[in-house]
């Protein structure tokens, strides 16, 4: 019997400042709706989906930061999302800002079952940007000062009759994030974003942020033969561009579906996931193919270490002696 979970990557145009939690929640769930209609079974939301991206501010006061936090999940503000869930048998991914009870703050989004409850939670390891304000930059992206890195690692977990992982926005460029969840069976992995359309780092050109996008998620759900949803909040917000382009991609690496707007969008596709079997039985068989005895400069290096100065003067291999 094929397996088929319709799923969504459900899209976010910008979420202005000063607009309301229960807004927020208003818009998700009316693009649960409109899943509901189509037939989908579960949705994945954007990275810190129910507030605009704070981390483009420089703020010294921790009491305005923690004004984007959550202490609880679901607040009375998002409680809606999951009753919605419940009734209609959607479940969800959800990225939100997380106040831990002892005052540990990160970068979270959860797994929410078609029953509206929580069967799962991942906090963000891979934190771009900055921590101290850089007057160069027109914006500021300063996750490393809001956020610690994650504490979770890469879990997985069975439910809705998939292997389900999780990740969040810059993951998506670090290849260790899908092998760690291809190697426990992964079948989809859900991802949501905050991508703006300008690296202010480096000069690079703007459409390269769409293209590295659908690269990295391609590539990883090739080499893990799962699928990844992907979603984006998208348009522009308090100002700055954000690249939307959210998408579906099977585990052949294709895009199976694809986000056409920068505002609220449902983009949706049927997940067979009994296409996830091919690839990991043949091309991306771990237990067959993988030799981790060569691999173990990945886990016990970060920075790069050069080889030694000098070019080798090789084997003379043209004297004939």
């Amino acid at each position: 019997m094929t397996r088929i979970l319709t799923s969504a990557a459900a899209q976010l145009g910008p979420i202005a400042r000063n607009e309301t939690r229960a807004s927020a929640v208003a818009r998700m769930i009316d693009l649960m709706k409109r899943g509901k209609e189509r037939g989908v079974r579960y949705m994945v939301f954007p990275e810190l989906a129910l507030t605009t991206f704070f981390p483009r501010w420089y703020m010294e006061d921790w009491k305005e930061v923690e004004t984007f936090f959550e202490k609880q999940m679901p607040t009375k503000d998002v409680l809606p999302l999951f009753e919605k869930a419940a009734e209609w048998g959607i479940g969800f991914y959800l990225g939100y800002a997380e106040l831990t009870e002892d005052g540990h703050h990160y970068n979270t989004s959860i797994l929410v079952n078609d029953k509206g409850r929580i069967v799962g939670k991942y906090r963000k390891v891979h934190l771009p940007g900055h921590s101290e304000y850089e007057a160069q930059r027109p914006w500021q992206h300063l996750e490393k000062r809001y956020f610690e890195p994650g504490d979770l690692g890469y879990p997985v977990w069975r439910s809705m009759g998939a292997i389900h992982g999780m990740a969040i926005c810059n993951d998506r460029r670090w290849p260790e994030m899908y092998r760690s969840m291809g190697l426990q069976g992964v079948e989809i992995i859900s991802l949501g974003y905050n991508t703006p359309d300008e690296n202010t780092a480096a000069a690079e050109p703007k459409h390269l942020r769409n293209f590295h996008n659908d690269l990295v998620v391609q590539s990883g759900a090739y080499q893990n033969s799962c699928y990844v949803i992907a979603t984006a909040k998208a348009g522009i917000e308090e100002g700055v561009g954000l690249i939307g382009g959210s998408l579906i991609a099977q585990p052949s690496g294709e895009i199976v579906a694809k986000a056409q707007t920068l505002g609220d969008e449902l983009v949706v596709a049927d997940l067979d996931l009994d296409l996830t079997v091919m690839g990991k039985q043949t091309i991306f068989n771990f237990a067959n193919h993988r030799r981790v005895e060569h691999y173990a400069r990945i886990t016990g290096q970060t920075g790069v270490e050069l080889p030694p100065e000098g070019d080798l003067e090789g084997e003379d291999v043209l004297s004939g002696k």
